[in-house]
């Protein structure tokens, strides 16, 4: 198991993490706290110049990680799939403005039909897109998600299904993105995060932690440390994969956003230093 992390160096924040500040706000008090990576929710680049807002990430000494969230292909219309890889399209634009080096894509699934037939429209969807990304010089992550998110948020619910779709499709610029919060259940998540390495395919690690009891399964996230994933063994597994990217804290809380925000990210460092 890995020690404790020494400094904040390959400490990223999503800015829906911190979800009551503005980007602005959140990159001012980031650069405050130490913090040396953003990943930048599309909500807060809403009616922004996104180049302009791009440099002033990097003039607060912030690395823009990643673009959240394109995905969601699946549907049982086709002019529904073609919406969704003309808004993909766009989220590689934005990525690219921002600065941000990829997309994390939340797949997305229909009830309405099989969840084969959503996972054949997902690799579909990532292929269509997969052009405009090469282009732009902007990687495309496969986030796998819990699998009781498997209804409308994502048919891609393991880091195998993940790891085949990204092999399959077979290009530097497709990935995965590992979030322990919805992978830390899996008896094959060692292995699995071993081969995303082996094929270099592992492009961003998530980091939060499942409360018990949780109250809410979307948005009661905790702190690192405060639930019951062993997050520093899964880092080390990432780490032994090769992986030297960013540690991403992504947490969805309710009770968290309704506190002093400042309060929250004095925490936020406490718990990655421990964890």
């Amino acid at each position: 198991m890995s020690g404790p992390i020494k400094d904040l160096s390959k400490l990223c924040i999503h800015t829906i993490t911190t979800k009551p500040w503005s980007i602005e706000e959140a990159a001012e008090q980031y650069q405050k706290a130490g913090v040396k990576g953003i990943s930048v929710w599309r909500n807060y680049l809403e009616g922004r110049n996104i180049v302009q807002t791009g440099e002033m990430l990097k003039n607060h000494g912030l690395k823009a990680v990643a673009l959240v969230r394109g995905g969601f292909f699946p549907a049982t219309t086709l002019g529904k799939r073609q919406l969704a890889i003309t808004d993909n399209k766009k989220a590689v634009d934005e990525a690219a403005a921002v600065g941000a080096e990829m997309v994390v894509l939340v797949c997305g699934a229909d009830p309405g039909q099989p969840l084969e037939v959503s996972r054949a429209q997902i690799q579909e969807g990532i292929e269509a897109v997969l052009p405009h990304a090469i282009e732009n010089k902007v990687k495309l992550a496969i986030e796998p998600l819990h699998p009781m998110y498997a209804d409308t948020r994502s048919a891609i619910n393991t880091m195998a299904q993940a790891n085949d779709m990204a092999e399959a499709i077979n290009s530097d610029f497709v990935g995965v993105a590992a979030d322990v919060y919805h992978l830390w259940w899996d008896p094959n998540l060692e292995a699995e995060i071993k081969r995303c390495g082996a094929h270099g395919n592992l492009l961003a690690f998530h980091i939060c932690d499942w409360l018990s009891p949780t109250t809410d399964f979307l948005n009661d996230r905790g702190l690192m440390g405060e639930g019951c994933i062993n997050i520093p063994l899964i880092r080390s597994w990432v780490e032994e994969a090769g992986f030297t990217g960013f540690n991403e804290v992504e947490i969805f809380s309710d009770r968290l956003w309704a506190g002093d925000q400042n309060e929250f990210l004095d925490k936020i460092v406490e718990s990655y230093y421990h964890c």
